[in-house]
C-alpha cells in the first residue's frame, strides 16, 4: 500500500476570517460580546485572540466553560506565538471567555454560532440590556438549539423497538391510562 503525503498544501490553512467582535462595556463585568461562527476553537480562537490582544496587550492565556466546546485545546497558536487554554466548570461562567494579560483579566459574553444574524446583532449591541440578561438569551438560545436536535434526531419519544426495563410487565398501574 503506498501513501502520498501533498507537502505544496500541508500547513496551509485557509485564511482566517475576522471576529465578530463588540467591546462595548457592560454590567456584570463584560468587557464585550462575541460571535464565533462554529464551535471550533482552534478555529476560532486566533482572530478573537489576535484583535483582543490588539486592544488589551499580550494575551497570555484563555479560560473557558466546557459546556459549549466539544473540543477544548489545550493551546493555540495566534501571531507565531502559543497561548493556552483552560477550562473550569466551577469559576467560569458557560457563556464567557476569559482572557488574561499583563494588564488583568477581561470576561467576554459568548453568543452561540447558531443564534440569527438579527438577535446576535441586538446581543452584541447591548442596547441597554445588562450582563445577567444577556447571559439568560445566550442559555435560552442554546437550550432551543438542543432541543431542535434533539427532536430532529428522534429524541422526542422513547422507540417501541427498545427493550423494557428489567422488572416492567409493560402494564400501567390501575386507574392509569395511556
Amino acid at each position: 500500500m503506498s501513501v502520498t503525503i501533498d507537502r505544496t498544501t500541508s500547513g496551509r490553512r485557509a485564511p482566517s476570517l475576522p471576529a465578530r467582535l463588540s467591546l462595548t462595556p457592560a454590567p456584570g463585568g463584560l468587557d464585550g460580546t462575541w460571535w464565533p461562527r462554529s464551535r471550533a476553537l482552534t478555529r476560532e480562537l486566533p482572530p478573537l485572540t489576535a484583535a483582543l490582544g490588539d486592544l488589551w496587550g499580550r494575551i497570555t492565556r484563555i479560560t473557558v466553560h466546557p459546556a459549549y466546546w466539544p473540543v477544548i485545546p489545550r493551546r493555540v497558536s495566534v501571531a507565531g506565538r502559543t497561548v493556552r487554554v483552560g477550562w473550569s466548570t466551577e469559576e467560569q461562567d458557560p457563556h464567557r471567555l476569559t482572557f488574561f494579560s499583563a494588564d488583568g483579566r477581561r470576561d467576554v459574553l459568548v453568543i452561540p454560532p447558531e443564534t440569527g444574524a438579527d438577535a446576535a446583532a441586538q446581543l452584541m449591541a447591548g442596547h441597554g440590556i445588562d450582563a445577567p440578561a444577556r447571559a439568560e438569551e445566550a442559555d435560552r438560545i442554546d437550550a432551543r438549539i438542543r432541543e431542535e436536535a434533539w427532536e430532529t434526531d428522534g429524541g422526542a419519544g422513547r422507540p417501541s423497538s427498545l427493550p423494557r426495563p428489567i422488572g416492567s410487565t409493560g402494564r400501567l398501574p390501575a386507574g392509569e391510562r395511556r
